[in-house]
């Protein structure tokens, strides 16, 4: 920014500025004496998120764009229009700012110095007043909307999940869907093939027999190791072809998983005479159909199971406060989370006290707790670990604990973890609000309490929720 103008800043102009409202001349006089010019041309950041504020900027002419850091990115989330005051809460706490400023337009600026705007502001108590009131609307402004952000990134990672999870179930049973419709048409095509070559009813009937054989030693069979399998349908194939059945490597597979021998290729050869191929080919069809129905209900059942574990987890039609087992909540949250660990080392370890009585909780909320902490353990212990996940009662309480393998918190943030807007994850990985909210919905909503402990061999949280809704709550420990 450019500090360039002719004249210095003038009662005149911060007259505008509400902050000022309850000046007299001479009280305004003494901030005019202390700003001094800045000129900021389009594009031009005026404050950057994450670094000392120079003091408290009176935006005098322009527009000024607000933009939150989101990733490696930043996104709009409001504009400040002149005539407006701009950094006084950072300049009088001496913390950083917390969003970036853009002039939007050709923008005029008052500056007033960190060191001399605290002197004034506090030698004045009226304008020290008016940015006080200030301070919880505008940090309740800033929560709510890395709160949202929050919520959004982990819907978003949450449906990408369940989409990656719904997507292979629902591809395999539309390939089900596609070869059983083909697997049929063969069946379809057979019985004209039989009229054609003659075949009495009574025959056909003895097939037909055959066939059924065939169905049922199949869905007996045990599978085959991979080996065995292949050695099996080599042997079928050279069976096949000794017959003259065309595309007889088609019929070996099947064939050799159902366990079919020469005996019985030799019975439909003596049933079904020149439409033997026909005959096979339609028992090799029934046999695929079989096989396809067993993994279109194996598909539709694991979509199934993955729907109903959403509505588990968000606890739909069943209000807010529920009464249920925390067991349930934390299985469901695991499998939602299911693709995080899905391509990992990870263990899970489940050490359930399955006597607990049930809790009145808000369920959604209580599955964002474990949610947070889950990931959290997830991404602590990286491509391999151990979670472990503990119940038992304390009490007039359920004591629940997530232990990772991972290397601990570090020592210089163990004490601020459940502050909002601290994170040690990476820039674009965390926004800092996760464990605040794990913290507000165990305390404040549920009067519970919440610790951890942590070291170079993993970290635990300790989570103790009410066996019935408290009415005052708990006071909260940051380590233990």
């Amino acid at each position: 920014m450019t500090t360039t103008r002719d004249t210095p800043v003038s009662l005149a102009d911060l007259q505008p500025v509400d902050l000022f409202d309850d000046l007299d001349d001479g009280a305004l006089a003494e901030f005019a004496s202390a700003a001094e010019w800045r000129h900021a041309e389009p594009g031009v950041v005026v404050l950057e998120a994450g670094e000392p504020v120079e003091g408290m900027f009176c935006l005098l002419e322009g527009t000024l764009q607000l933009l939150q850091r989101d990733g490696d990115r930043f996104e709009p989330i409001g504009r400040q229009t002149a005539p407006t005051w701009i950094g006084a809460i950072a300049s009088l706490t001496e913390g950083d700012f917390v969003s970036r400023m853009v002039a939007i337009d050709d923008s005029w600026l008052a500056l007033i110095r960190s060191d001399e705007f605290r002197r004034l502001a506090l030698a004045h108590p009226d304008v020290h007043r008016r940015i006080m009131r200030q301070v919880r609307p505008i940090m309740t402004r800033m929560t709510a909307i890395q709160q949202n952000r929050e919520h959004l990134a982990a819907l978003g990672t949450m449906a990408a999940g369940l989409a990656h999870e719904l997507n292979n179930p629902a591809a395999a049973a539309r390939r089900s869907a596609a070869d059983l419709a083909e697997a049929l048409d063969v069946i379809g095509a057979t019985i004209r093939e039989f009229v054609d070559a003659g075949i009495e009813r009574e025959d056909a009937a003895r097939i037909t027999d055959l066939r059924d054989r065939a169905l049922h030693q199949c869905a007996e069979r045990t599978p085959l190791s991979a080996l065995d399998a292949a050695d099996a349908e080599d042997e079928m194939r050279d069976r096949l072809e000794a017959l003259g059945v065309p595309d007889a490597y088609r019929l070996a597979e099947p064939f050799a998983a159902a366990g079919l021998d020469s005996g019985w290729l030799d019975q439909v050869r003596e049933l079904a005479g020149s439409a033997t191929p026909a005959a096979l080919r339609s028992v090799a069809a029934s046999l695929s159909a079989q096989r396809l129905v067993s993994d279109l209900r194996e598909s539709t059942e694991r979509m199934s199971s993955l729907i109903s574990a959403v509505k588990a987890y968000a606890y739909m039609d069943r209000g807010g406060l529920v009464e249920a087992d925390v067991h349930e909540g934390l299985e469901t949250t695991l499998k939602v989370l299911g693709h995080k660990l899905k391509h990992t080392q990870i263990e899970i370890r489940r050490d359930y006290d399955r006597g607990l009585p049930p809790l009145t909780i808000y369920g959604s909320e209580v599955n964002q707790v474990w949610t947070n902490l889950l990931d959290n353990a997830i991404d602590a212990v990286g491509d391999g670990g151990t979670i472990t996940v503990r119940t038992r009662r304390d009490g007039e309480c359920i004591l629940v604990d997530i232990a990772d393998t991972g290397p601990g918190i570090p020592p210089d943030a163990r004490k601020r973890v459940f502050e909002p807007f601290f994170t040690t994850k990476d820039v674009g990985r965390g926004t800092g609000l996760g464990l605040d909210t794990v913290r507000r919905i165990v305390v404040e909503r549920h009067g519970g309490s919440l610790t951890f402990d942590t070291g170079d061999t993993g970290t635990t949280f300790h989570v103790w929720l009410p066996l019935k809704p408290a009415t005052t709550p708990r006071s909260t420990e940051t380590e233990t």
